[in-house]
């Protein structure tokens, strides 16, 4: 998966991405550009790490709603890896 992102006055202008993979990537990847567009840089990390921490078990935020829905993949430890592989692409692409 390769995940693409343009980035204007601080915020996340149009973030997109291409590959394939398994259902829960695909979904968890195009819900992903939804909650992110339009955010700033640093709420866009902040909205990552709420995700990923959901994903190991901690708490889901109430903001998750939607995003709430993939927390039942923590019951299939090996499936955690692919509702967090866009969003890790992501967090790299920021944090380079």
């Amino acid at each position: 998966m390769t995940v693409y992102a343009n980035f204007s006055d601080g915020k996340v202008a149009d973030v997109k991405f291409g590959g394939r993979g398994c259902s829960i990537s695909q979904a968890s990847a195009s819900m992903m550009t939804e909650r992110l567009m339009g955010k700033s840089l640093e709420e866009a990390g902040a909205e990552i790490s709420r995700f990923k921490a959901m994903m190991v078990g901690e708490e889901a935020f109430p903001e998750m709603d939607d995003l709430a829905a993939l927390k039942g993949v923590i019951q299939y430890p090996s499936r955690i890896k692919c509702a967090t592989l866009a969003w890790t692409a992501f967090q790299r692409g920021l944090e380079e």
